[in-house]
C-alpha cells in the first residue's frame, strides 16, 4: 500500500459523506493505491456506520476520546508507506493529494501540511486568525491538525503523536518530524499552492471574543494542552450542548484494532 489516509471521528455522520468523497476524486487520479481508515472515537451517532457506507477501507475504533489516542490508533491500523492525517471536516483537493505524494516520494521530505481555507463565509475573526495562523505555519514549518503528512517509518520512530497533549498535538509532532528529517537531511514542507478547505463551524458555535479568548488562554498558559477540561473549545460541542466523554470504552462495542 503506497498511502493511508486516516481520518479521526468523533460524531462526525454529518460531515464524512463529503470528506470521504474529496478523497475518493482525489485519489483515482493517482497511479499509486490508497487506503482510507476512518477511525471511530467512541461516537454514538452512526460515524462508523457512516464510514463504511460512504467507502472507507477500514473502520477502527478508539474508546477513549482524545484526537491523540485516536489518529495514533488509525496509524497502528494503517498499512502504507505514507501517512497523511485528515480531520472529519476537511476536504482534500486532487491537487494537494498529488503535491502531498510526490513530496513524499521525492526522497527528500519527512513530512509537512498545507496551508487552510475556511469553507463558506467567515467574519472578521475568522479571516484574522487564519491569515495570522497561514503566516505562523509558513515561517515556523508547523502543520496543522486538518491535514499532515509524514513518512510512516519517521512517525513511528518517533512515537507519533503525543497522547500526553489534548490539544496541539500536531504542533509537536510537526517539531519532533522536522527534527528527525533535519538529521537525515529530510525537509519538513508547507505546501503553499494547494490549501485545503475546511468547515468554520467552530466560528459558528463560538462568538469572536470566545475564540479569541481561547487562543490567548492557550499561549499564556501552554501547560492547559494536557489538560481535557480545559481544552473544552476543542472538546465541546456547544450547539447541541454535547460534550465528549472520557475514556470509558463503550459497552457492546470490540476494537477493531
Amino acid at each position: 500500500m503506497a498511502y493511508s489516509v486516516i481520518i479521526p471521528a468523533y460524531n462526525e455522520a454529518a460531515e464524512l459523506p463529503a470528506t470521504l468523497a474529496a478523497i475518493r476524486v482525489a485519489a483515482a487520479r493517482l497511479a499509486e493505491r490508497c487506503e482510507i481508515v476512518v477511525v471511530d472515537n467512541n461516537s454514538t451517532d452512526g460515524t462508523a456506520e457512516a464510514a463504511r457506507r460512504e467507502g472507507a477501507d477500514r473502520v477502527v475504533f478508539e474508546p477513549f476520546n482524545q484526537i491523540a489516542r485516536a489518529r495514533n490508533a488509525g496509524a497502528r491500523a494503517a498499512r502504507g508507506r505514507h501517512l497523511i492525517f485528515v480531520d472529519a471536516d476537511t476536504r482534500v483537493s486532487p491537487q494537494l493529494l498529488r503535491e502531498t505524494i510526490c513530496r513524499l516520494d521525492a526522497g527528500d521530505c519527512v513530512g509537512g501540511g498545507t496551508v487552510i481555507r475556511f469553507e463558506g463565509k467567515v467574519g472578521p475573526v475568522g479571516r484574522f486568525g487564519i491569515g495570522l495562523w497561514e503566516r505562523i505555519s509558513k515561517l515556523t514549518r508547523t502543520a496543522a491538525g486538518s491535514y499532515l503528512f509524514c513518512l510512516r517509518a519517521a512517525f513511528e520512530e518517533i512515537g507519533g503523536f503525543d497522547e500526553k497533549l489534548f490539544a496541539s498535538e500536531e504542533v509537536r509532532l510537526s517539531h519532533r518530524l522536522k527534527r528527525w528529517g533535519k538529521a537525515r537531511g529530510l525537509r519538513f514542507e508547507i505546501l503553499p499552492d494547494a490549501p485545503v478547505h475546511t468547515s468554520a463551524r467552530k466560528l459558528e458555535w463560538y462568538t469572536g471574543v470566545q475564540t479569541l479568548g481561547w487562543v490567548l488562554f492557550m499561549i499564556f498558559v501552554p501547560i492547559a494542552v494536557r489538560s481535557r477540561r480545559l481544552c473544552a473549545y476543542w472538546y465541546r460541542r456547544p450547539d447541541s450542548g454535547q460534550s465528549i466523554p472520557g475514556g470509558v470504552p463503550a459497552r457492546g462495542r470490540s476494537s477493531a484494532l
